[in-house]
C-alpha cells in the first residue's frame, strides 16, 4: 500500500513536492520551534516517508539519517537527497528490525504527524527510541492527538460523530477508495489496518524505556484537514469551525535520555 501511495503523495498538494524542491523548507512552526536549533546534530528520523521532512532538518543543520519500510519511498527521499544537493542517509526496513541495519546513537530521534496508527507495539517503539538516543540526548514526537480518533472521519459529515473507542486493543481493518492526501484518487491497495493508542500508553512506553518526559503539549489545530469541515487559518494550521467545541486535534511531547 506504501510503495503505491508514494506517487500519489508526490503528486499531491498536501505534500507539495515542488515547493519543497524550489526550496521551501516543509516542517511546521510547532516542531521548529519546540526542538529548536538542530544545527550540527545528529537526527535521526522514524516512519520518514520519502523524507521531505526528514531534508529540511538537514537544511537547518543537522546530520540527518531516515527511516521508512516504503522500498519506493526510500529510493524517492534518496534521489531527492542527490538532485538537491541536500546530505542525508536513508535505510529501508521495518521500524522493528532496525537494530539489524543501524548501530549507532543519535542527538535527537523525531517522529511526526501521523505515525503511531501504524505500529502494533509501542513498547518496543520506546525501547527503540531509547536504544539510538545518545547519554542526554532528546526524543521528539509531534503527531494527531488520539482523543481526535474517536471520531468519524467520513467526508460526507458535517459535525463530530463517535464513532470509534478511545481505548480499543483491537486492530482496525479498513477498506478504502481513497487515500487521506487525495481522496479522489482510487488505489489499488485497498486494505490498511491501524491500532490506536492512548496518551497514557504513549507516555508511560516512554517512561518505561527509561526515558524522562519533559513536556506534553496539546492543540486545537493540525496541520491537515482531518475532519472535511475544518477550516484553513491564516497561519497554515486547520481549525475547527466556530461554535464547535474545543477539542484536542494535535500533541507534542519532548523526553530526554538521561546523562
Amino acid at each position: 500500500m506504501w510503495n503505491e501511495l508514494v506517487d500519489i503523495h508526490a503528486q499531491s498538494e498536501m505534500y507539495a513536492l515542488k515547493e519543497f524542491k524550489r526550496g521551501k523548507n516543509k516542517l511546521n512552526p510547532i516542531e521548529r520551534k519546540e526542538l529548536g536549533s538542530v544545527k550540527g546534530k545528529s537526527l535521526l528520523h522514524l516512519q520518514c516517508h520519502f523524507g521531505t521532512d526528514t531534508l529540511s532538518w538537514a537544511m537547518l543543520g543537522a546530520q540527518v539519517t531516515g527511516v521508512d519500510f516504503s522500498e519506493k519511498a526510500i529510493q524517492l527521499a534518496q534521489s531527492l537527497s542527490a538532485e538537491l544537493n541536500i546530505l542525508g542517509r536513508f535505510v529501508c526496513c521495518d521500524l522493528y528490525n532496525l537494530p539489524k541495519h543501524l548501530d549507532e546513537q543519535f542527538d535527537i530521534v523525531f517522529t511526526s504527524y501521523g505515525v503511531l496508527c501504524w505500529l502494533p507495539d509501542l513498547k518496543k517503539w520506546a525501547e527503540l527510541i531509547s536504544r539510538y538516543l545518545k547519554p542526554g540526548g532528546v526524543f521528539y514526537i509531534v503527531e494527531s492527538h488520539p482523543f481526535s480518533m474517536v471520531f468519524n472521519e467520513d467526508i460526507k459529515l458535517k459535525d463530530l460523530q463517535v464513532h470509534y473507542p478511545y481505548f480499543d486493543k483491537h486492530t482496525r481493518k479498513f477498506e478504502s477508495d481513497g487515500d487521506y492526501a487525495d481522496p479522489n484518487v482510487h488505489v489499488q491497495h485497498k486494505t490498511e489496518y491501524e491500532w490506536t493508542h492512548t496518551i497514557g500508553e504513549i507516555i508511560n512506553s516512554l517512561i518505561d524505556a527509561g526515558l524522562q518526559i519533559e513536556f506534553l503539549h496539546e492543540f486545537p489545530y493540525l496541520c491537515w484537514r482531518e475532519f472535511p469541515f475544518m477550516q484553513k487559518s491564516s497561519d497554515g494550521y486547520y481549525r475547527l469551525p466556530k461554535g464547535m467545541p474545543s477539542i484536542p486535534l494535535a500533541f507534542s511531547l519532548k523526553a530526554k535520555k538521561p546523562a
